[in-house]
């Protein structure tokens, strides 16, 4: 194939138009319409070949409205058929389309966009009209773009209008592994919300890595829970399906329309957070229900309990299992491990407080461990690393790996190390390597817990003893005023007697040595969390609320 397979560009563009050149039949995206009168999901599809002609149209209308190579485009659309031509139709030109989590609030959202400052925004009528309310935020935009066939007031184009089709192919950015791609938003979940970089190179090398990593095939069928995700599957030469959910509320998904897109079109592979694939074990072991055509799940945003590795062993059949891809915005993937290994080995030291193993590194990937400190590092030293097996902040470099944050430059400085030609990033995770070289996550180095005796109590590996109770839904770590506290959340419905549990929890306590100087344990209704998976816990949040 051409472009992106043989290198001669590592725009990632260039893979969606060698798929439609080697398979333009094939389905290339699947949405839900709504359904009929009977209830059946109306879907609707566009093939590679499809759309590769659908994204070079938007490029055409794009470079008329005049958006060029390297201008900042914010995409703020639901989702629908269009949104992944629409990205790679940025792509083509050479753009650099901006990604922001909408849901993360007002003022951070505002923020984002300010500091970002994009030339163009492509958005839903709702978003021009926050436009016309907070003048500030968006100053920049001199290219307004709105979904559907009308404009309000304030004038622009539709991206109806944006479309335009020529059967002459677009030209389309040759872009060298350097060059810049996107640029996309961290949660703002364990700290503000960041505009990572994102380098043409970098996707290619995330596509090739994955591809690896997880064996998957050209052709196979990917249910794209979390519809950035999809890109990549595209990349790959997979069919997307995007289900009938809302991406800004994994949590709320329902399972049995996850469980009905599988089987309609016989998804082989899925991507999603925890907090998705909760609702989808505990539903399939309770109606006994099998997913024969999925081959794996890749499970991201936060460490898995083991119960869920459990639950889809016997939901996936012939081998198919579980994979929890370690990484963040910032470097993914950085290591994985599949349910069968944890099943097999690693559970057992996770119930005593042996932290969360994440697996092997990935293809093309260095990981070290360094001493722990809260204060930036400008040049790397071997002298950083310590002994194996202790733990200490996770710091990985590689082709995956970014190497700033955009208009952020103190931000780039806490989290970059320069070594020559390398960038190392430090992930703002704590963990250490086994004997076996697999890493293990023990939690975010800022909720650590500093005693007054001088030790250091982490997060994961403590909140395992707690989340053995019966009654315990999770738990979190956090420190008032110098002293360990657990906050737990219950199961739903739990009616046990709260001292009762309270005891049992203290007694788990006192068995481990990790946590036999917690006494004080706090119940709250439901833990705050991070709106990209719904799953990372704001530990931040809990503490200040403890301190009440």
């Amino acid at each position: 194939m051409a472009t992106a397979f043989s290198g001669t560009s590592f725009n990632i563009a260039a893979r969606l138009e060698a798929w439609a050149a080697a398979r333009p039949f094939q389905r290339g995206v699947v949405f839900p319409e709504g359904r009929d009168n009977n209830g059946n999901v109306r879907w609707t599809h566009l093939s590679f070949s499809q759309l590769n002609a659908r994204a070079d149209a938007y490029a055409r209308g794009f470079s008329e409205a005049g958006i060029g190579v390297g201008d900042r485009v914010s995409l703020l659309v639901k989702p629908c058929l269009d949104f992944i031509p629409l990205v790679f139709a940025l792509f083509k030109i050479g753009a650099l389309p901006v990604l922001i989590d909408p849901g993360m609030g007002r003022k951070p959202f505002l923020n984002c966009i300010e500091t970002i400052a994009p030339k163009a925004l492509i958005g839903e009528p709702i978003v021009f009209v926050l436009k016309s309310i907070f003048r500030k935020a968006f100053a920049s935009v001199q290219i307004p773009i709105t979904v559907g066939n009308h404009t309000g007031w304030w004038g622009g184009r539709t991206l109806t209008q944006c479309r335009i089709a020529d059967d002459k192919p677009f030209d389309t950015f040759v872009a060298k592994p350097h060059d810049e791609a996107a640029i996309l938003f961290t949660s703002g979940s364990t700290g503000p919300a960041k505009g990572v970089t994102y380098t043409h190179g970098i996707f290619d090398a995330q596509t090739r890595h994955i591809q690896t990593m997880y064996d998957i095939q050209p052709g196979e069928i990917d249910l794209a829970c979390f519809p950035l995700f999809g890109l990549f599957s595209m990349a790959m030469g997979m069919t997307v399906v995007i289900p009938d959910m809302d991406p800004t509320k994994p949590a709320l998904a329902d399972p049995k329309k996850l469980i009905e897109a599988i089987s309609a079109h016989g998804c082989t592979s899925a991507f999603g957070s925890p907090a998705i694939w909760k609702n989808v074990a505990i539903h399939g072991q309770k109606e006994g229900i099998k997913l024969p055509s999925m081959k794996r799940i890749l499970m991201a945003g936060a460490p898995i309990p083991v119960w869920m590795h459990q639950a889809f062993g016997d939901i996936l059949t012939d081998g198919a299992e579980l994979h929890t891809p370690y990484g963040a915005t910032e470097s993914l993937p950085v290591s994985s491990i599949g349910s069968l290994e944890v099943l097999s080995d690693t559970q057992a030291k996770t119930r005593v407080g042996g932290g969360s193993c994440v697996g092997h590194p990935a293809p093309g990937i260095a990981i070290r461990i360094i001493k722990i400190c809260d204060t930036p590092i400008e040049i790397w030293s071997e002298d950083l690393v310590v002994q194996n097996g202790d733990i200490g902040e996770i710091c990985v470099s590689g082709g995956v790996v970014t190497t700033e944050y955009k208009n952020a430059p103190e931000h780039t400085a806490a989290a970059k190390i320069i070594a020559g030609d390398i960038t190392w990033h430090r992930m703002g995770d704590v963990g250490y390597f086994d004997p076996q070289g697999r890493l293990w996550f023990c939690g975010r180095k800022g909720h650590r817990v500093q005693r007054k005796d001088g030790t250091t109590m982490y997060t994961v590996p403590c909140e395992a003893i707690f989340n053995e109770h019966e009654a315990v839904y999770r738990s979190a770590l956090v420190q008032v005023d110098d002293e360990p506290v657990i906050i737990v959340e219950l199961e739903p419905g739990v009616s046990v007697d709260r001292s009762q549990i309270i005891s049992e929890l203290l007694s788990f306590a006192e068995g481990n040595s990790l946590t036999s100087s917690i006494k004080i344990i706090r119940f709250h209704p439901g833990f705050p969390v991070d709106v990209r998976h719904n799953a990372k816990i704001h530990r931040g949040a809990l503490a200040e609320w403890a301190k009440t």
